[in-house]
């Protein structure tokens, strides 16, 4: 005679239980779905945005501690951001700006500092105010893309911005450590931003991935949230770049 035996599910601590998670741009997207995430491990969330309306949406949604709708490429509202922050948080994730695509003919030189605001001093601002309030082993995490590997009209702009973040992130992490710091490089991602980007386009764009990545689907922003936290709690992790592509770099036509 056997009995039958019912195999208990294994109990695991959420890993992030009790640690607070900065998510500069949480209020869409990649950063919207890193926060969902980070709240089921336990987070405790600050969210920010430039859209009040969605921020407030995205709070509630995932019971944020406090928000902040403000442009973060503005160095002003950044400190005070960081100055009413409580002393001590663990985690900083920024998902702020977008890419910027354009021929030397039409490049709006404006727009072009803007970008490059964004993307590359945004980080060493960040950097800046984590000294003594992101706490030991703590991470600050970046994103950026893979796009601007490739050489072409209208990329330069682009490629200068991806080949220095990387180098960038790398001298961060010496210069902040213990904090960790780290780069996650995204191709493209299923988001509300590429899909504003892309327009009309956009369905022939997820169609044409879906058939040619090695993944054969289109990458989303849980796939990316996914690895943002894995680095939040893997403490071994710092001053490296992770890409997240679905193997987008190895086709050619991708």
């Amino acid at each position: 005679m056997s009995a039958a035996t019912t195999a208990s599910p294994i109990q695991r601590e959420p890993e992030l239980l009790g640690q607070t998670v900065v998510v500069i741009g949480g209020s869409a997207g990649i950063g919207l779905e890193t926060a969902r995430r980070a709240r089921v491990e336990g987070a405790k969330l600050i969210l920010t945005g430039r859209n009040p309306e969605r921020l407030q949406r995205a709070a509630s949604e995932l019971d944020a501690l406090t928000t902040a709708a403000f442009d973060a490429a503005d160095p002003a509202a950044l400190d005070r951001f960081f100055h009413g922050l409580p002393e001590r948080i663990d985690h900083v994730m920024v998902t702020a700006g977008g890419p910027y695509y354009a021929r030397l003919a039409d490049l709006d030189r404006e727009r072009a500092h803007r970008n490059f605001d964004e993307h590359l001093w945004l980080p060493i601002a960040v950097a800046q105010h984590a000294v003594g309030r992101v706490r030991p082993g703590g991470t600050l995490l970046f994103m950026g893309g893979t796009g601007g590997r490739r050489r072409g009209p209208g990329l330069s702009l682009i490629a200068a911005g991806t080949a220095a973040l990387p180098a960038l992130i790398a001298n961060l992490a010496l210069e902040l450590a213990p904090v960790r710091v780290n780069l996650i490089a995204a191709g493209f991602v299923d988001t509300p931003l590429s899909a504003s980007l892309l327009g009309d386009e956009l369905e022939n764009r997820r169609n044409q991935l879906r058939a040619t990545l090695p993944i054969r689907r289109v990458v989303g922003p849980a796939d990316v949230a996914a690895l943002a936290v894995h680095i939040m709690t893997n403490t071994a992790l710092t001053g490296a770049t992770y890409d997240v592509d679905g193997g987008q770099q190895l086709v050619q036509a991708s």
